[in-house]
């Protein structure tokens, strides 16, 4: 383990034993969800996904796709 990765893996060993045990729940739901948001997913299961939403109706116009981003 590099140091690096063994100073924030003590700093977060900390913020968990400061945090009150009836928010544990919900801190252990929050690191899920952002080790899940930053991970990618393999191709047939983000196909999966999105293809789900389309039959869902969760779509946006072609139109507004680039909305925003400036080229």
């Amino acid at each position: 383990m590099t140091t690096y990765h063994a100073t924030y893996t003590d700093r977060i060993r900390q913020e968990v034993a400061q945090t009150p045990d009836e928010y544990l729940p919900l801190l252990l739901e929050m690191i899920h969800l952002f080790r899940q948001s930053i991970a990618l997913q393999p191709a047939d299961e983000s196909f999966r996904q999105g293809w789900q939403e389309a039959l869902r109706g969760e779509t946006l116009p072609i139109s507004e796709l680039w909305t925003g981003i400036e080229a």
